[in-house]
């Protein structure tokens, strides 16, 4: 979904805050043009919408070096303040997020989008969205980052990715199910906004909540785990012999990160997680208390 044209272009002047059936109606409309735009531009929006959340993904990571002796409350939420910033480019960028995209249900409910068209634009999000985050790992590992600051910045992203790949697979779902709709709460807050001051402030509440206290984003996770895998499989010894490495005593050994793990323990979970966060705990909802009755479904 483009989340740039969640709030269509107010009167001159006119920054107040439409009433929750009119943003209702605002996203509805906004949601039903994104999944009936041309293909191509949509896969497009949709590449750097994962780039971009890879980016925020990266920038923290950064943000989490040399933090042990910080308190880990201060640490997570410094973390999730950053992270932030992935979703801000998504915003204003105008790019296409599967999270956010699994807010089609409102036109779908109102009969406005077919089931296929949905989930045609879904799978074109999903891909786009994957191909971005990859193309940033590959970016992020050629430049050299992992073995930054003594290895510092790998050994955060081994730990992180190996603490994903340990939750049992209901857990994975549900905290799928909480990302999401923190994201999509995210998103709703961010449609009210008409400056870019507003939309980008409006993200920062809901996605800091969601990263520091631990839910699972399945478009985070498509940069994150494979940035893992590929530290894990190719780093090479420059990195295995930094200096944060061997103050923490680690091998490759202490990590189990494999291809099979980061699909079924975690990417597919926290997919199916999302979807019944952002689809049913948000779109369904906010269809129900808004647009269920409303007399302009058409």
């Amino acid at each position: 979904m483009s989340h740039a044209a969640l709030a269509p272009a107010a009167p001159s002047g006119d920054t107040r805050i439409p009433k929750p059936p009119l943003l209702a109606r605002e996203l509805e409309d906004a949601m039903l043009a994104k999944a009936t735009s041309p293909l191509g531009r949509m896969f497009v929006l949709a590449l750097t919408g994962g780039g971009f959340i890879a980016l925020g993904f990266v920038f923290m990571v950064t943000s989490q070096q040399g933090m042990a002796e910080v308190p880990l409350g201060i640490s997570k939420l410094l973390g999730g303040v950053v992270f932030s910033v992935g979703l801000g480019l998504v915003v204003i960028s105008g790019s296409d997020l599967f999270t956010g995209t699994t807010l089609t249900t409102m036109p779908w409910l109102s009969k406005r989008l077919s089931s296929g068209r949905m989930l045609l634009h879904w799978g074109i999000s999903l891909l786009g969205n994957l191909l971005g985050a990859l193309t940033i790992v590959i970016l992020v590992m050629l430049a050299g980052t992992p073995t930054t600051n003594g290895s510092a910045w790998g050994l955060v992203v081994l730990n992180i990715t190996q603490g994903k790949l340990g939750y049992e697979w209901h857990q994975a779902f549900v905290l799928g199910i909480l990302a999401n709709l923190a994201v999509c709460l995210a998103v709703w807050v961010a449609a009210s906004g008409r400056t870019m001051t507003d939309k980008v402030i409006a993200v920062v509440g809901p996605i800091a909540l969601f990263v520091a206290t631990g839910f699972e984003h399945s478009v985070a996770n498509m940069f994150m785990l494979p940035m893992g895998w590929v530290v894990h499989e190719f780093a090479g010894s420059t990195f295995w012999t930094g200096e944060a490495i061997a103050t923490a005593g680690v091998t490759p050994a202490d990590f189990d990160i494999t291809v099979g793990a980061i699909l079924a323990d975690n990417l597919v979970p926290v997919l199916l997680g999302n979807i019944v966060g952002g689809a049913v705990f948000v779109g369904v909802y906010f269809w129900v208390a808004y647009r269920k009755d409303a007399d302009d479904r058409s």
